[in-house]
């Protein structure tokens, strides 16, 4: 955009103050979230959208004389700041002082170092390297990533086993107290310092190794992670005394000219505060003060990068996530796959074909595919009684579970920062590009084209294929590998010997090159003929890989180090959007400053089309399972889902409720009709809303378009078998002794300022009670109810979210990036409310549990429990996936044990996890010696962590083993203890 050109010649930051214009400034300081919504839209989204970073409010209206003033302690804080920044361009590299600040969560010596899908150590390493040549005082460079990790893991003289992390400086509670000027703020929740986190007892211990200017510092955690009483808490608390110490440190003791929070991501911004513009006694502005703030961050997290930006005034820089591979099959999987083989080559053949089909039937059991295929025949069925038809079902069924977990796409191993993917390693992101349709560029996607050259839609293919018609799996699959065979010709056109892409040739055109007629043409087009599709339209497929040679290039793009350099010299750093480099390949090359999008514009009215479908096959698919339409869907909305798919989720909502969302003429989106009942052809379903903090922050808007349309529905003069959202609001009204109108809030989310249910942190730290003590803090802390009519409050308000999650039938998420599943964080179980329904409902019943995946063109509607086996049979239990994470050492280890302890969190909060997938798992990671003597050596702790969570999964009822299998884990967790002891 033009907006960007002024900046980037000036190699000067933006920062982007702002005066208050819809609020007074005691109505501000009042506010817990902060700046009005409006003002958010237009003068912090928009800003950020050119690279404008720290929204700090420097003025605002007198209320009663309407005057503007300006804030004069807020005036200070930008001032000091701006200065900050221009030191940054004055001072020589080798006097400026960066603090390197990485996160330990949950607190433990073998979690230090977390973040998501980075390999941390071998980044900071990687970032010194590059910051040496460029003449900064790094002291002494360590030879290795492995030795810089032991500098800052323990104290060079201590054992390797040395409970404590390295001490770079102990504050005593004189010095801190001078220092530190809210110190004493502090006291009401963590009584007088030094309290008992990150102390000696007697003075506050900073963690931590001092390398020349460069001090690496361990963030501290929360604090409350084992405190089940302040979990409960609907409000988050302030933080202790030790994490203040740690950035008191850091600006003046330390002395840092900017700190760089390396990785997604700490703690610091998610301290209590207001939503958006600080105040002078919210803690992420008292926390980081003057200091500016980089922060690596992960390219695919734009919303909670977001949240870093406005509320610790980060400057972000996007790293990559690591390159995508398809998850193969494996094990038993994989020779189901060759008895599937073997069949389409003999099914006419009764005799041989009957008995391939029983293999497959036995072998489907073994591998535990009738789970997902209720109808596969018994084992005591003999296949020789089938028809050909028959068999073929059977048969197109199980090709069609193993291809669902072949294709599947999952991050291999961690990236690390600077190091750009090879060529090979593109590949399957660059197919999955390919896979879908953009209209809006006039692309199609290589598999509609393929599809379009036999005469055939590949709509239509992708529903009989996912009915099991195993003609439609085979050309289905036949389809796929075209696609990747010809995306791979493309990339190895532009591979050097090394199997990096330097340079990428251009697409050769048929007219273009004069011995195309002989060749078969472009490699591309060879690979489509080769594979049985040699009709393919030349035009359409000349679009699509013109548009792939782009997005190549981008991948293979590189300037994570180099923005940052260049934001340490004080420039102004490129923005980029942030999502999914699949769905918006723009959010490459990584290494940008980078943003969300304007608030005002979601849900699109693609997003609209695409929502349409899903609610239409979620509803199918329930009426299919239980007979009838729910009559209330309990919905999780997210912030980064809604940024990357443009508001699918949200029009889902809207969809479910019979509303229709309506742009204005230039695309923002404030108006709502209700769809009439004949238009809908079903009945308005009810919604029971929770949105993530980060959605709050981000959407407030939304959330107003939400409860609006929920209302609307509600006052809509209807038949209440045709009208659920009415006829429960009328029970509620009557119920409480409020209007129908008030009753109709289905809009619910954290406290400002707070985040998360905190269940994911209780399951971290293990010594929870029951269940029941994680549904009262899913209760207390979602039970913030928004509404439309009440603007700037969010009111606690248990009993109504209580009344309307009991008359939920159908709990609901959606995954719209193969990058993140639902055990690969513990956001997704955090706010599943599956059993806390179960627990309010009058008979008790356990809701129906679905997710909708919309991360290829063939979108699909699944139970929960079929896709916890699915994560689980690509990741966890999957060789490609583990030896990736273990080949990456320390951090791959944790990387695995987190995926077991997700497993269990959705144990904890669903009950949909099948007993195979933690047997499968010890097998794996506990039986084999090998590889559990590997976890061992690569990370004790997380190790350690994992013998735990397989105890704590039996412990309480959610793994049923043998006592075989329970005594080898207490042996090892002694025998592990025991190590990191140094016994």
């Amino acid at each position: 955009p033009k907006a960007v050109a002024p900046p980037t010649k000036l190699k000067k930051p933006y920062i982007c103050a702002v005066p208050l214009v819809f609020q007074s400034f005691e109505e501000w300081q009042r506010s817990e979230l902060g700046l009005h919504p409006i003002q958010v839209a237009l003068q912090i989204s928009l800003p950020e959208i050119d690279g404008a970073i720290e929204p700090i409010i420097f003025a605002g209206r007198e209320g009663a004389t309407g005057r503007s003033v300006p804030l004069s302690d807020r005036v200070e804080l930008l001032a000091n700041r701006a200065l900050k920044w221009a030191n940054l361009s004055q001072k020589t590299n080798a006097e400026k002082k960066i603090s390197i600040t990485v996160f330990s969560f949950p607190p433990d010596k073998g979690n230090v170092g977390t973040a998501a899908y980075l390999d941390v150590f071998g980044s900071i390493f990687a970032v010194m390297t590059e910051m040496k040549k460029k003449g900064y005082n790094v002291g002494e460079m360590p030879k290795d990533a492995k030795e810089l990790m032991e500098m800052v893991l323990h104290d060079v003289n201590a054992q390797i086993s040395s409970p404590e992390l390295n001490v770079a400086y102990k504050m005593s509670v004189s010095e801190y107290e001078r220092l530190c000027p809210f110190a004493a703020d502090l006291e009401e929740n963590w009584g007088p310092a030094p309290g008992h986190l990150n102390t000696d007892g007697k003075d506050l211990l900073i963690y931590g190794k001092n390398m020349g200017n460069i001090f690496i510092g361990v963030q501290p955690s929360f604090g409350y992670e084992g405190d089940p009483m302040r979990l409960l808490f609907s409000k988050s608390a302030s933080p202790h005394h030790g994490f203040a110490a740690y950035y008191t440190y850091l600006e003046k003791v330390f002395d840092a000219d900017a700190v760089l929070h390396f990785g997604t991501h700490g703690s610091l911004e998610f301290m209590p505060g207001k939503q958006v513009g600080m105040s002078s006694t919210c803690y992420p502005d008292r926390l980081i003060n003057q200091v500016p703030n980089l922060y690596y961050y992960a390219a695919n997290n734009p919303s909670e990068a977001t949240i870093a930006k406005r509320r610790s005034y980060a400057s972000t820089i996007s790293y990559l996530t690591p390159p995508a591979e398809n998850a193969g099959l494996y094990k038993g999987l994989k020779e189901l796959g060759e008895l599937v083989s073997s069949y389409q080559n003999l099914r006419e053949n009764s005799q041989r074909g009957a008995a391939i089909v029983n293999s497959i039937v036995s072998s489907a059991r073994t591998c535990n595919l009738d789970k997902d295929i209720t109808d596969l025949p018994s084992e005591s069925d003999d296949a020789k009684t089938f028809s050909l038809e028959e068999r073929d079902l059977v048969v197109g069924k199980v090709y069609r579970r193993l291809m669902e977990i072949e294709s599947r796409l999952l991050p291999c191993g961690l990236h690390t920062i600077g190091v750009p993917p090879s060529a090979e390693e593109a590949i399957a992101t660059l197919v999955n590009i390919a896979g879908i349709d953009r209209p809006e560029d006039n692309i199609k996607a290589l598999p509609r084209i393929i599809a379009d050259s036999i005469g055939r839609n590949i709509e239509d293919i992708y529903r009989q294929a996912n009915a099991g018609v195993l003609t439609e799996v085979t050309l289905l699959q036949k389809i796929t590998e075209a696609t990747r065979m010809s995306v791979r010709a493309m990339v190895m056109r532009s591979t050097d010997s090394e199997g990096r892409v330097t340079q990428v040739n251009a697409f050769m055109k048929t007219g273009m090159n004069f011995f195309n007629g002989f060749t078969g043409g472009s490699p591309e087009r060879k690979a489509l003929s080769e594979a049985g599709f040699n009709k393919v339209a030349e035009e359409d497929l000349t679009v699509l890989f013109d548009y792939l040679e782009f997005c190549l290039k981008q991948v293979v793009a590189d300037n994570e180090v180099g923005s940052l350099l260049d934001a340490l010299d004080g420039k102004y750093i490129v923005p980029g959007p942030g999502g999914d480099p699949i769905r918006n390949p723009d959010v490459l090359p990584t290494g940008k400053n980078m943003h969300g999008l304007d608030p005002q514009s979601i849900p699109t009215s693609a997003a609209v089309d695409v929502a349409k479908v899903v609610v239409d096959r979620l509803l199918e698919r329930m009426k299919l399972d239980s007979g009838a339409y729910p009559q209330s869907v309990a919905f999780t909305l997210w912030g980064t889902d809604n940024i990357k798919t443009y508001g699918e989720s949200l029009a889902q909502v809207l969809m479910l409720v019979g509303v229709r969302p309506v742009a204005d003429s230039i695309g923002r989106v404030n108006k709502l009709e209700l769809i009439p009942l004949e238009t809908l052809g079903r009945p308005r379903v009810d919604v029971v809303v929770t949105c993530s903090g980060v959605f709050r922050d981000l959407f407030i808007n939304q959330m107003n378009l939400l409860d609006r349309a929920v209302k609307m529905a509600a006052e809509a003069d209807e038949p209440l078998e045709m009208n659920f959202v009415r006829a429960h609001a009328i029970q509620q009204a009557k119920e409480f002794g409020i209007s129908v109108r008030d009753a109709a809030t289905r809009v619910f989310s954290n406290a400002a300022g707070s985040y998360s249910a905190n269940v994911g942190l209780t399951l971290e730290n293990g010594g929870w009670e029951n269940e029941k003590q994680l549904q009262d803090q899913f209760i207390n802390r979602k039970g913030f109810a928004f509404n439309a009519d009440k603007p700037g409050q969010m009111d606690l308000q248990t009993d109504l979210f209580k009344s309307s999650l009991k008359k939920v039938d159908l709990t609901f998420q959606n995954l719209d990036s193969s990058e993140i599943s639902l055990t690969d964080v513990s956001h997704y179980f955090d706010s599943d409310p599956t059993k806390v329904v179960g627990t309010l409902r009058d008979d008790k019943k356990k809701p129906n549990s679905f997710i909708a995946d919309t991360t290829t063109a063939n979108a699909q509607v699944r139970s929960l429990a079929e896709t916890v086996r699915l994560d689980a049979r690509t990741k966890l239990l999957n060789p490609k996936f583990y030896e990736g994470m273990l080949n990456s050492g320390y951090e791959g280890a944790r990387e695995i044990t987190k995926r077991l302890k997700n497993t269990m969190g959705w144990s904890a909060t669903s009950g949909e996890v099948d007993n195979f997938i933690y047997e499968d798992a010890n097998d794996v990671f506990i039986k084999d010696e090998a590889m559990r003597q590997r976890m061992l050596d690569t990370n004790p702790n997380a190790f350690r962590d994992m013998v735990t969570t397989f105890l704590e999964a039996n412990g309480r009822g959610y793994w049923d083993t043998s006592d075989e299998n329970l005594e080898l884990l207490q042996e090892l967790y002694q025998e592990v203890e025991d190590r990191i002891e140094g016994v």
